[in-house]
C-alpha cells in the first residue's frame, strides 16, 4: 500500500506540470497578440482561455476533494440506509411470528411491504453511490461546455479575414467586410487563431486527467474533433496567402 501511493503522488504532479504547461503556453500567446496586434477582439479571446485553463486547474484540485466528501457521506447514509431496512425486516417478521400469522392470506400484507422497503431501499443506495460521479459530470460538462463555445468565438474572429482581400485583383463591393490587414500580418493573424485552437482542445483534455466519465470523454473528444476541424479551414486561407 505505501509503494503505490508515491506513484499515485508522481501521477498527479505530472498531471499539474501539463497543466501548468498549458496554462503558460496561453500566456505566452496572448503576449505575442498583444505585442503585434494590440487590444483587440483575439487578445480577449486568448485571455478568456487562460482563465478558462486556471478553472479547470481549480476545479480539478476541489473536484476530488469535495467528490471524497461526497463519496464518504454517501456510503455511511447507504450503510445507514441498509442497516434500518433491515432492522425493520426483523421487526416486522418477528411481529408477525408473535402475532401468530397462520394463514397464507394474512402474510400478503407483510410480503408486499418487504418488498416495497427493499425496493426503495436500493433505490436510495442506488441513487446516493452514483451522485458523486454525476455531480463531477455535471461540473466538467460545464467547463466544457464553456470551452466549446470559445472555440466557435475563435472561429467568428478568423471568419472574415478573407486572403483575397491581400491579392492585387480583389474587387471590394458595399457589402465587403474589410479587416484591414496586410498578407503578413494576416497571415500571423490566422496562425494565432490555430494556435488557441489547439491550446482549446488541450485545455479540454487536462479534464480527462480527472475523469473517466464516458460521457465526459466523449464530449472531449467532440472538441477536439471540432477545433481541428476548424484549424484545417484556417490553414486553407494560409495556404492561399501570396508569399513574399
Amino acid at each position: 500500500m505505501a509503494s503505490t501511493s508515491p506513484a499515485g503522488d508522481k501521477v498527479q504532479q505530472a498531471v499539474q506540470l501539463a497543466a501548468d504547461h498549458v496554462g503558460a503556453t496561453v500566456a505566452q500567446l496572448e503576449r505575442r497578440i498583444v505585442a503585434r496586434f494590440g487590444e483587440r477582439g483575439l487578445t480577449k479571446a486568448a485571455r478568456d482561455l487562460g482563465r478558462l485553463v486556471d478553472l479547470v486547474q481549480t476545479e480539478a484540485s476541489e473536484s476530488r476533494a469535495r467528490l471524497r466528501r461526497m463519496t464518504l457521506a454517501g456510503r455511511a447514509t447507504s450503510i445507514a440506509i441498509i442497516a434500518a431496512t433491515v432492522f425493520a425486516l426483523v421487526v416486522g417478521l418477528r411481529a408477525a411470528v408473535t402475532n401468530g400469522l397462520a394463514r397464507a392470506v394474512d402474510w400478503v400484507p407483510l410480503v408486499e411491504s418487504t418488498i416495497n422497503d427493499l425496493v426503495f431501499a436500493a433505490i436510495a443506495v442506488v441513487f446516493l453511490w452514483a451522485m458523486p460521479e454525476r455531480l463531477e459530470r455535471r461540473a466538467l460538462l460545464r467547463l466544457l461546455h464553456r470551452l466549446r463555445s470559445l472555440a466557435h468565438v475563435i472561429d467568428m474572429h478568423q471568419l472574415s479575414k478573407d486572403p483575397e482581400q491581400v491579392m492585387p485583383t480583389y474587387v471590394p463591393t458595399e457589402q465587403s467586410v474589410v479587416h484591414g490587414l496586410d498578407a503578413d500580418q494576416l497571415h500571423h493573424y490566422l496562425g494565432y487563431c490555430s494556435e488557441m485552437l489547439s491550446l482549446t482542445a488541450k485545455a479540454a483534455a487536462l479534464c480527462a486527467e480527472h475523469s473517466s466519465d464516458g460521457v465526459v470523454l466523449e464530449t472531449i473528444s467532440t472538441i477536439e474533433v471540432l477545433t481541428t476541424d476548424l484549424s484545417h479551414k484556417i490553414w486553407q486561407k494560409i495556404s492561399l496567402l501570396p508569399r513574399a
